[in-house]
């Protein structure tokens, strides 16, 4: 089974302004990007999707509604594959916000919540009920399901998948546009990682 995760493209925010849960624009066009994007998994020989899942915020879904229509599919919501809700931050530049926020968030990574909105540990959950939906007992060999969503969940989705701390994955770069490919192993019962930030 495989189950490839595709990041959003650049959106139309500065840069240094932190945007998590907002629904913020897509820079360029989306279908264009989805061309460019349905290019780049041809070339890396992906198989189609049976599914396409998305992100609800519009930088996901707009890709996501045309790569599914390259596939004469309907991309499916849903809410958990957001990315995180940074509550107060949201839509302010990081250098703005007080420092002792920035350092009492980091010292407490899993837990703090000084914006006021989801923990690290709250998001992790609700992506990771999302990636418990797969469907292992369902799937064979060229089962292959699409999610289109966010840097911070596709690090979540990974960190789960390969039994990693999401600390560790956090540092992992991860462009704009970029191809995260997971394969389930049924011989080992253990995911695999095939790709990361193509």
């Amino acid at each position: 089974m495989d189950l490839v995760l595709i990041r959003h493209a650049a959106v139309a925010v500065e840069a240094g302004v932190c945007y998590g849960a907002s629904d913020v624009a897509l820079q360029g066009d989306a279908a264009h990007e989805a061309a460019s994007i349905a290019a780049r998994l041809e070339a890396l020989q992906v198989r189609a999707p049976q599914r396409i899942f998305t992100s609800p915020l519009s930088r996901c879904a707009s890709i996501a509604d045309a790569l599914a229509a390259r596939h004469r599919q309907q991309a499916s919501v849903d809410a958990r594959l957001a990315e995180m809700d940074f509550g107060a931050w949201e839509m302010q530049r990081w250098e703005a916000i007080e420092r002792a926020q920035i350092d009492a968030w980091a010292a407490n990574f899993e837990h703090a919540r000084e914006h006021g909105g989801e923990s690290v540990a709250q998001f992790d959950a609700r992506v990771s009920a999302w990636f418990a939906t797969l469907d292992m007992k369902a799937a064979d060999e060229k089962t292959t399901t699409w999610a289109v969503a966010h840097a911070g969940v596709i690090r979540a989705i990974a960190a789960r998948a390969l039994g990693l701390p999401l600390a560790n994955c956090v540092r992992w770069p991860l462009e704009m546009a970029a191809i995260v490919w997971l394969r389930y192993d049924f011989a080992s019962a253990q995911w695999l990682l095939a790709r990361w930030n193509v």
